[in-house]
């Protein structure tokens, strides 16, 4: 098994391009290779035989965690019975049709019809088409600037990689694109004025929303994207009463709202979509990573019976609606999803997410809290994040270069535990799967309070 390993990593680095990746120091070696070989519950195992708890369910994904028989099952039994038919001209399958009325017996009021893609970059590429369509059939040519947040993400295409808010995805890619422009992100811990409350911070940003919506003519803005809650910007829940704010800007102005739920979809805030666990009123939601807990590539769009409406007026005046991808609504992924979607009613996950994520944070405050370097625990649902400071009383963060939630998430590793070294500052990120068990989130605890002490110990 060793050498097989080690050919692997060989392969590796002389063959395969890796996603977000120092591509220089990984083919040179300077950085390691992990092949990863199995899974089972919230642990996967490498070629090398080390298991570890898998607290940022691979990302953000793995929701029902490694090993469910029943899922496999559902991909065999499909791929052996049709492997692929295309959802062209209202060919559908089986599963297609089974997951559909699934996701909308599932999804906020209002919501009508989804289209499937395959991942959430893709998904959020639809989205900005069906705007931009929507917004042509109304007659409103003009209307069709979409405004995200600084420190959202929402992919990595083009547009989509537009639309995230964050530099390492527009480096040197010539990104973002027009017509997208950001906003300020509800990030109350990073807030200028540090007197203000939290309802104070909330209205602050929609203020800024609206100082923006009516600098670039309320005629010209389409849409507003956000995340329920900050993923990959630094897991931050909004600030309380921030999505009713935004949500009253937007309708005053006829703006559309995109929930882009590709994290927090199908119950890892403890509700099964974000949308309802805050309050928000969408038009279109982004649906992907917990669709089918990653075990098939899966995303979807869906659509409000708002937009429906007026869909079918473009395509009444038009004809067929030009836009398709050859493997959306994909048998085999859709049997995943409706088996994925059985297997989280069935274990009551929903539930386990609100209740044993709320024992997870609040073991998590009680542990790193009071460290001088502790900046901030926060976090919502199965979600959570550790952020570090150089000065907690000046709230002064240390330079970059330290990389020092690296650090920590290197130490954590070495520990037995997998979390993720957040991107624009020192935060280690935690997303379990929503199967984890209090005795689960106790490990994490612990490795986590270890590892923190480990690396400040040498700075």
């Amino acid at each position: 098994m060793l050498d097989r390993s080690n050919e692997l990593t060989a392969w590796d680095r002389d063959h395969f391009f890796h996603p977000s990746t120092h591509m220089g120091m990984h083919a040179r070696g300077e950085t390691p290779t992990r092949v990863i070989a199995g899974g089972e519950g919230v642990y996967i195992t490498d070629t090398s035989g080390k298991t570890s708890l898998d607290a940022f369910a691979g990302l953000y994904c793995v929701n029902v965690g490694y090993g469910r028989q029943k899922i496999a099952d559902a991909i065999a039994a499909q791929a052996k019975n049709l492997a692929y038919y295309h959802a062209y001209v209202g060919h559908g399958t089986e599963a297609s049709i089974t997951l559909s009325k699934m996701i909308i017996d599932r999804a906020p009021q209002g919501m009508s019809r989804v289209y499937f893609g395959l991942s959430g970059s893709d998904a959020n590429e639809t989205n900005i088409k069906l705007i931009w369509y929507y917004n042509n059939i109304l007659g409103r040519p003009e209307k069709k600037k979409i405004i995200s947040r600084w420190r959202g993400y929402h992919g990595s295409g083009v547009m989509t990689g537009s639309l995230t808010g964050l530099t390492l995805f527009h480096n040197a890619f010539d990104l973002p694109r027009a017509p997208i422009l950001h906003t300020e992100a509800p990030y109350y811990f990073r807030r200028p004025d540090r007197s203000m409350s939290e309802e104070q911070f909330s209205q602050h940003c929609a203020d800024k929303l609206e100082e923006m919506i009516l600098a670039e003519g309320a005629d010209t803005i389409a849409a507003f994207i956000g995340e329920p809650i900050l993923g990959t910007g630094g897991i931050v829940p909004p600030p309380a009463g921030y999505w009713q704010k935004i949500q009253a800007v937007l309708d005053k102005y006829d703006i559309l709202l995109v929930a882009d739920e590709v994290v927090t979809g199908f119950g890892r805030l403890g509700t099964m979509f974000g949308s309802d666990h805050y309050g928000m009123k969408p038009d279109l939601i982004t649906i992907a990573k917990g669709l089918t807990s990653a075990y098939a590539p899966l995303s979807g769009v869906i659509v409000s019976d708002k937009v429906w409406q007026v869909l079918v007026q473009g395509s009444d005046q038009l004809g067929a609606i030009g836009h398709g991808w050859t493997y959306a609504a994909h048998p085999i992924c859709a049997a995943a999803g409706v088996a994925n979607l059985e297997v989280i009613d069935e274990l009551g996950l929903v539930d386990n997410a609100g209740a044993t994520g709320a024992y997870f944070r609040s073991e998590l405050t009680k542990a790193l809290a009071g460290h001088k370097h502790v900046g901030d625990v926060r976090g919502d649902g199965m979600l959570a994040a550790v952020e570090f400071v150089e000065d907690k009383d000046d709230r002064a963060f240390f330079d970059p270069g330290k990389k020092i939630g690296p650090q920590v998430a290197t130490a954590l590793l070495e520990r037995g535990v997998i979390g993720r070294a957040m991107p624009q500052g020192d935060i280690l990120g935690f997303a379990p799967p929503l199967c984890l068990t209090r005795e689960e989130a106790d490990i994490v605890v612990k490795a986590a309070a270890a590892a923190i002490d480990s690396v400040f110990a040498n700075i």
